[in-house]
């Protein structure tokens, strides 16, 4: 299996197919490990996307609302690009065909969510839009001739050549049974998150950051991987994903209550319900521990309304006996989104060359400590099009000389061992999830240091363990509480604002097996 002079996207969600689109003309290849469209966390994006094009907004509030969510850590000129590319990116989607909800005028309906200064949320069927940008650029993707795509391939490693340069990847070909290499002059990562790393989340359970892990045993630098985001209100029904009720509710007048029915969001913050994601995260997670519970109370905002205003929501209620109409729904926090990342600069590089990253698995700079929320599918199209400017028309060589990790080659090309995984989960679940402190995080690191000698390691936990680890020691390193990352043992927040950065050290020498040794 090879691609000589083509370019290589691992990850078939928004962000890799709409920088695989706006590469056209030039051949580009998708790897996924699933079917297009089927699997990724991309299709159960709810609340929509966020956009300046209300007829009372402009990118210079959005600019201002993504600096302020992000804790100090938010890369200005990132904020800028976002935001100002904000209304092209959703005439360019409607331009491939996403229906997004219109009002009786004809005009895009914008709804409100956390720490947002107006409406300015554009969703798709209610709580559809993850689902409607999907469908339109699958079918989009699946029709242009310069885009190759290549399913059931699971990426286990990078290549990277004598100097360091990524050329391609080590491959797993699930239909034929077999390695295989997979040489591309530039490859791009659009792997997605890492919520299955914890034992609740509101990601598919595969999401393990395995991208992460591939970036940083190729010796790139990753970017504060200690900002895990935990999304205040998934289902609290038992299932494994947690399914997610968006934001969006409470934009249209939900409330948090506990199970007495009083609103406790006031207790916390003076924007309530809306205040940003970390906040209401611990105010619910709070809630709980003290045995008052927590629930979502949208039997008078939304009532009636919801089969058809928020139809996923409403079907997950309904499949476990709960009537969101006339009810309220239990809610808890569940890893939902990774603010850290691959350091990329505002093109969507890397730290090392051939390799980009775009979506999740970036760090562009845009959410700081605390992503603002809908501010994830906008970076993936607006950076997904800086990529494609960036590679469309330039010169690329194929490293003739790159290979994968010595140690690959001794690892079954499998999925991780349930039991070890679920071990990783519910430790991360417990020492690095909402609340950390420094006997905590170390108890993680123990679990990790111990499941790395599992007897049936595989291709896929190593990769999982990498990640865990990865953001284990950022959490370790980060003595002070900022965003979604809370440390009881350092509560407060340091005056001088400054980014975590971990790189492995001679990851790749002369095809020398990998450590698990980390460097600030």
């Amino acid at each position: 299996m090879s691609a000589p002079n083509e370019i290589l996207i691992v990850g078939a969600g928004v962000a890799g197919l709409y920088t695989a689109l706006k590469l056209a003309p030039r051949p580009v290849t998708i790897i996924t490990a699933r079917p297009v469209g089927k699997g990724g966390a991309t299709p159960w994006a709810q609340g929509g996307l966020a956009a300046a094009v209300g007829p009372n907004d402009t990118p210079n509030l959005h600019f201002a609302d993504t600096m302020q969510a992000g804790a100090g850590l938010v890369d200005p000129e990132a904020a800028s690009i976002l935001a100002d590319g904000g209304p092209d990116a959703v005439e360019d989607l409607l331009h491939f065909g996403v229906a997004f909800d219109v009002d009786e005028n004809g005009a895009l309906k914008v709804g409100r969510e956390a720490a947002h200064c107006r409406d300015r949320i554009v969703h798709a069927t209610g709580d559809q839009a993850g689902a409607a940008i999907m469908d339109a650029l699958v079918k989009a993707a699946r029709a242009s001739k310069h885009i190759t795509i290549l399913e059931r391939i699971v990426v286990e490693d990078l290549l990277v050549d004598d100097n360091g340069t990524v050329g391609g990847a080590l491959v797993f070909d699930v239909d034929a049974g077999e390695r295989a290499v997979f040489d591309a002059g530039q490859t791009i990562l659009a792997t997605g998150g890492l919520g299955g790393l914890y034992a609740v989340t509101t990601n598919p359970t595969p999401a393990q950051g395995h991208g992460l892990a591939f970036a940083a045993r190729a010796g790139a630098i990753i970017r504060d991987p200690e900002f895990v985001q935990f999304h205040p209100t998934a289902l609290d029904i038992g299932a494994d994903p947690a399914p997610l009720a968006t934001e969006a509710l409470r934009g249209e007048g939900a409330k948090l209550v506990n199970k007495d029915g009083r609103p406790f969001m006031v207790d916390y913050h003076k924007a309530g319900d809306l205040a940003p994601r970390d906040i209401v995260a611990r105010a619910v997670e709070t809630e709980i521990r003290s045995g008052r519970g927590a629930c979502l109370d949208a039997r008078e905002s939304i009532g009636k309304a919801f089969p058809t205003a928020f139809p996923t929501v409403f079907a997950s209620c309904q499949a476990v006996g709960i009537n969101p109409q006339t009810e309220l729904m239990p809610v808890a926090p569940a890893a939902h989104y990774h603010m850290g990342g691959v350091l990329t600069d505002l093109n969507g590089k890397a730290s090392v060359d051939g390799l980009w990253a775009v979506g999740e698995v970036a760090s562009t700079g845009v959410h700081g400590a605390n992503r603002l929320a809908s501010n994830s599918l906008l970076e993936a199209i607006v950076f997904g099009a800086r990529i494609a400017d960036q590679l469309r028309d330039a010169e690329i060589t194929v490293p003739n000389d790159a290979g994968a990790p010595g140690d690959r080659m001794d690892l079954e090309s499998k999925p991780a061992d349930k039991n070890a995984m679920m071990r990783l989960r519910q430790a991360m679940s417990t020492g690095c999830a909402l609340v950390r402190d420094d006997e905590s995080i170390n108890k993680v690191l123990s679990v990790i240091h111990e499941l790395n000698e599992h007897k049936a390691m595989t291709s896929g936990l190593k990769s999982a363990l990498v990640t865990a680890e990865l953001i284990a020691q950022g959490a370790l390193m980060r003595e002070e509480s900022r965003g979604g990352h809370y440390r009881s043992d350092y509560p407060d927040t340091e005056d001088e604002a400054f980014h975590t950065e971990i790189c492995t050290t001679d990851s790749y020498e002369n095809g020398a097996d990998y450590e698990d040794e980390f460097d600030e």
